[in-house]
């Protein structure tokens, strides 16, 4: 039954194919003549007369997507006024990139037989945007209606608070701080892991504060669903973002209006939204397999990494001419490290050579240039003057000026291996090393900062599984004996590497531990317990941050500071 109406609805579409390709063929024209000639409101108004007649293939072919880009294209055009100023050319130019998109969607379907609207989601929300209009959440093809909100918390593991719930507001200001670090670094597109892994454990804490209450099951779907896009590596779109600053106004309501707040009623929608990144995740782990079942949601047939690939198709070039111009960059910077490689063995080098070199990096720059990859081909251009004047000055370079260009040509090449899987994007081009970055530095200084991270990575695991056999062990001080020491030893480490503010934190939780654990003959608290082990993630995390491109995050340290401020540690 389902294969003749896919069948029957393919072959309809097939009839209507080259209808539809043309009256965007027309639609086209006629946006690009009102734009040479602003008072032709004819034009104009064919234009939307096509977009019109689109919608209605659309409809009858069941292409939803196709439909609902018609419907939002018209409702731009129509706020485009006849002689539009160029405060008008936004729309214009949004309008011209949905035609665009549109037909190479066309294209798509005829190629793939499967309508994929999702896939139109992101031009659809420009469209909304440029009308000031609210764009559409992730979810809005997905077919899935919320019943009732199943009980998520089953899957996760929530230690009881017990005595901690006497300190609600304390523990409820530290997790959302925790949350808004991790907020910020996603908005700030820094460090996606630590940024999750924040935000998740910080979800986790909340569930435990509301655990009597059904507000849990959100904290608890939320946890899942980080820990999910952690696993699969899932990025943040412009409205993921949203919905996570979204759940930070939740996180607000827990501090400043107290555990009332988790009596509140469940917010469906963002519920929905959460199911639907699981549900887009593609993951077989079986508590995000357990889950989908228990709200009716079946696996999906193109998970995010699938869909993203299937994306690309219709933005920008394909991935043929990317390997295409990858091949050619990487040809071209091949021979240049050919002759490198022969300055740098020669006894007797020819300076002509350093000529020819530069004339090759300076058609890679311009080349580079008219790609939009202004970083790279700045450092290609910069590396050319450097030979002219090697030319000029008829010297030979020192050891290390050959090897500064040598990393240049490298870091290029890497830069240009990475367009095949990332696109001609700013991200690509920020691989290219900017003069004065991270590889300016000793090679020393950098084998050293990797070597104390591994060493305070493995010191802080020590310690948090040290704490864990205190606990069980009925408080028996010797799991916790060398741990001041070990603690001490990389608060050293950092402060050889010139990281006071994380060799000062190291040495606050190694003191805490020898006073608080070791020296006092009290039970220890819980709220200090739960304090210890937050700084100690938030100094794990910290770690993790160290010697990436993004630099040291800060606020980990300041998370950490405050976990210890809280139990007055």
């Amino acid at each position: 039954m389902v294969q003749s109406s896919l069948a029957t609805k393919s072959q309809s579409f097939d009839l209507v194919k080259g209808e539809i390709e043309q009256t965007i063929k027309q639609a086209e024209a006629s946006l690009e003549r009102f734009q040479e000639n602003r008072e032709s409101g004819e034009d104009l108004q064919n234009c939307v007369d096509y977009l019109n007649q689109l919608r209605g293939i659309f409809i009858l072919v069941e292409l939803r997507g196709g439909t609902l880009l018609c419907q939002e294209a018209v409702a731009l055009a129509n706020d485009v006024p006849v002689g539009a100023n160029d405060d008008k050319n936004i729309l214009l130019t949004t309008l011209n990139s949905a035609l665009f998109i549109l037909r190479r969607y066309v294209e798509y379907y005829y190629q793939e037989r499967a309508d994929h609207p999702e896939l139109l989601l992101p031009v659809i929300n420009e469209l909304r945007e440029a009308r000031k209009e609210s764009p559409y959440p992730d979810s809005r093809f997905f077919d899935f209606t919320l019943q009732d909100i199943p009980d998520f918390c089953r899957a996760v593991d929530l230690p009881p608070l017990q005595s901690l719930r006497h300190d609600y507001d304390v523990y409820a200001r530290r997790m959302r701080l925790m949350y808004q670090i991790g907020l910020l670094g996603v908005l700030k597109e820094r460090d996606a892991v630590v940024s999750k892994k924040l935000m998740a454990r910080a979800a986790v804490g909340f569930a435990r504060l509301t655990s009597e209450h059904e507000m849990s099951r959100l904290w608890c779907l939320l946890s899942i669903t980080l820990d999910t896009m952690l696993d699969y590596a899932m990025g943040f779109g412009k409205n993921r973002k949203r919905l996570m600053m979204a759940i930070e106004k939740l996180t607000r309501q827990m501090v400043y209006v107290g555990e009332s707040a988790a009596a509140k009623p469940v917010p469906e929608h963002l519920v929905k939204e959460l199911i639907y990144i699981l549900y887009r995740s593609g993951s077989g782990n079986q508590e995000v397999t357990q889950l989908l079942q228990s709200v009716g949601v079946a696996p999906t047939d193109l998970p995010e990494s699938i869909m993203e690939t299937h994306r690309k198709r219709l933005y920008g070039p394909g991935a043929d001419v990317l390997k295409s111009l990858s091949g050619a960059l990487q040809e071209e910077l091949n021979q240049l490290k050919d002759k490198l490689d022969i300055i740098e063995r020669g006894i007797e080098p020819d300076l002509s050579e350093f000529g020819s070199i530069a004339a090759s990096l300076e058609r890679l720059a311009n080349t580079l240039l008219m790609l939009d990859l202004t970083r790279m081909a700045n450092l290609a251009r910069r590396q050319a003057d450097v030979l002219k004047r090697w030319e000029a000055d008829n010297t030979l370079p020192e050891e290390k000026e050959l090897y500064a260009l040598a990393d240049a040509v490298l870091s290029i090449e890497d830069a240009a291996m990475q367009i095949v899987s990332r696109g001609i994007t700013q991200e690509t081009d920020a691989l290219a090393t900017p003069e004065g970055s991270a590889s300016n530095d000793s090679l020393y200084l950098k084998e050293a900062l990797y070597v104390v991270a591994d060493e305070a990575r493995a010191a802080l695991t020590l310690a948090k599984r040290a704490i864990t056999a205190f606990i069980e062990s009925d408080y028996d001080k010797l799991h916790l004996a060398n741990l001041p020491t070990t603690l001490h030893s990389i608060w050293g480490g950092f402060m050889v590497l010139d990281d006071p503010e994380a060799a000062n934190v190291l040495a606050r939780i190694a003191e805490s531990i020898q006073k608080r654990l070791l020296d006092s003959k009290d039970i220890p608290s819980q709220m200090v317990l739960e304090a210890m082990a937050d700084a100690l993630t938030s100094m794990e995390y910290y770690i993790e941050t160290v010697g990436k491109r993004d630099g040291r995050n800060l606020d980990l340290l300041k998370l950490a500071d405050t976990s210890l401020d809280d139990a007055g540690l």
